[in-house]
């Protein structure tokens, strides 16, 4: 009887007894139409606005770095004038400044400050040392243009205001004796007044920004309309008149 006692109790413990509980395993579902995203109304709506607010700020903002622009290179047009003048007091002799275009390069404005080589004032315009400018301003070729309205001889004024490149390859000269006025031998010619002005036109070097033709948008310009050298840069309300 014990023994059959045993038998039974080792049955109730048999493995095939037990019952695993087992836990359902829950599926979550993805719902796509209600990812997160734009349509094309909304991105075309997007392009719209932006290319509304470009053609409204865009043409406002070129006009406004063209102006910076032709700024800058005027102040360097007149720092090189300035720099002539002011070598030729400070070392008793003839100085000279000289603005061409670059002839490998007709975009390129650039000047040079130097001192007569010699009594005859012969130059060999290779041998100078040429500066871009708008080299330490930033201006690239091509964003300013470059005229005068000087003569191939220098400090003598040869008529209108050009900005023709091919003229501009030949380097166009303002010379200072040591008094820092324009040089009196041979005497400079600053041309007769036009009516109703007093004033001489003078000599002009303009800068420029890009347009066709050339001069026709914002401009300023370096004026010096007197023989003792006097240096004037005209009002913006005098650009017009003054730098053309």
């Amino acid at each position: 009887m014990a023994q059959l006692k045993a038998q039974l109790n080792l049955d109730s413990f048999h493995p095939s007894s037990t019952k695993e509980k087992k836990h359902p395993i829950k599926h979550h579902r993805t719902n796509s139409s209600s990812s997160s995203g734009f349509t094309l109304v909304e991105v075309l709506v997007v392009v719209i606005i932006i290319g509304v607010l470009s053609a409204i700020v865009g043409p406002g903002w070129v006009a406004f770095v063209n102006r910076q622009r032709v700024n800058k290179a005027n102040d360097a047009v007149l720092g090189a004038i300035q720099e002539a003048q002011r070598k030729a007091k400070s070392t008793k002799r003839n100085y000279s400044v000289s603005f061409r275009v670059n002839p490998d390069n007709t975009q390129e404005a650039q000047f040079a400050v130097y001192g007569d080589p010699n009594p005859t004032g012969t130059v060999d315009f290779t041998q100078l040392r040429w500066q871009s400018l708008g080299g330490n301003t930033g201006v690239k070729p091509g964003e300013i243009f470059l005229g005068t309205n000087l003569a191939d001889t220098r400090n003598t004024v040869g008529g209108a205001v050009s900005f023709a490149p091919a003229s501009l390859t030949t380097p166009k000269t303002i010379t200072f004796e040591h008094t820092g006025a324009l040089l009196s031998n041979p005497p400079a010619n600053l041309v007769t007044p036009v009516a109703p002005s007093t004033d001489p036109p003078g000599i002009r070097i303009v800068v420029a920004a890009p347009s066709n033709p050339p001069g026709a948008s914002y401009k300023r310009c370096v004026v010096i309309r007197t023989l003792i050298g006097g240096i004037q840069i005209p009002r913006l309300d005098q650009v017009n008149d003054a730098c053309s």
